[in-house]
């Protein structure tokens, strides 16, 4: 592998459109509701990404130091791990992306926050700094929440609650707190893509020290643990949507039909490299599930 090669596997970028899914769908309830802004837009889908991979690079990192990647991992190699990069160098990276998302996210307050209250734009900027935070703290450090079975709450909160709601009022002004349930579908698909992570590395990680959820809960109870998150995430986007009264939006549970089948293969699946495949199903249905409720309700 190539340094180019490397840097642009640690980058993961078949991550990234799991990122801007809660982008796109709390943007797009936000212009179905009348309140358009294309510079909003365009920076919150850039910051969010700029935190996917600043979260990405720092998990490299933080993994490959506590040696949680190594030859008995059953996932793929990582950048750090193959040597290809060294420490310092991902360091490096961890420290520019964090200075790029810093200024994508001030650019996106600037123009999200007009005519707001100043509290609101401290909370913004507040908001700001606790992305960057847990996208480096998930695995970076002696404290990573990562390491101590807080992993899928970060990722719920972060993934769903965040991005759906943290960006719907950039837009309106205003809260809407029945995103709520919009948020909680997306925040609950990203974590159902982290527990399949969680599930094809749980030996290793047990080996390691990092006390993953699956790892507390063993293997048969992540299986049913993951059916609930794909079961009840469905649940609420289906009854959200029929409140909504806007028939084509209900284009965007045709994803649930691959998930459904998703959910059958991981109850039948007894060799963790098996769980693989299923991370893109999950995360591009997720992507989908968004996307598609999105052109449903603006077309």
């Amino acid at each position: 592998m190539t340094k180019k090669q490397a840097w642009i596997h640690a980058l993961r970028l078949r991550t990234l459109p799991l990122s801007i899914a809660g982008i796109i769908l709390g943007s797009a309830l936000a212009f179905y509701k009348g309140f358009e802004n294309y510079v909003v837009l365009g920076f919150a889908l850039l910051t969010t990404l700029l935190f996917q991979i600043l979260s990405n690079l720092a998990n490299d990192l933080g993994d490959s130091l506590k040696g949680t990647d190594n030859a008995q991992r059953v996932g793929p190699t990582r950048a750090v791990q193959s040597g290809v990069i060294s420490p310092k160098e991902m360091k490096n990276a961890v420290i520019l992306t964090s200075v790029l998302s810093f200024i994508s996210a001030g650019i996106l307050i600037y123009f999200g926050t007009q005519e707001m209250p100043q509290a609101t734009i401290f909370f913004y900027i507040f908001l700001a700094i606790a992305c960057v935070a847990a996208a480096i703290l998930y695995t970076v450090g002696k404290k990573a929440y990562g390491y101590n079975g807080l992993g899928d709450l970060m990722v719920y909160l972060f993934f769903g609650v965040v991005s759906v709601m943290g960006v719907y009022p950039l837009f309106a002004k205003s809260i809407d707190w029945t995103l709520l349930m919009p948020a909680s579908t997306i925040g609950l698909l990203s974590t159902a893509v982290l527990n399949l992570n969680n599930m094809r590395d749980r030996v290793n990680d047990a080996k390691s020290g990092k006390r993953t959820l699956v790892v507390m809960m063993g293997a048969d109870f992540a299986k049913f643990y993951h059916t609930l998150l794909i079961i009840i995430a469905l649940g609420l986007h289906l009854y959200y949507v029929s409140e909504l009264h806007h028939e084509m939006a209900f284009i965007g549970l045709l994803p649930g039909v691959v998930l459904i089948i998703h959910v059958r293969k991981v109850m039948q699946t007894k060799n963790p490299k098996d769980f693989d495949p299923e991370l893109k199903k999950v995360a591009l249905s997720t992507f989908a599930l968004a996307l598609l409720t999105a052109i449903g309700l603006l077309v």
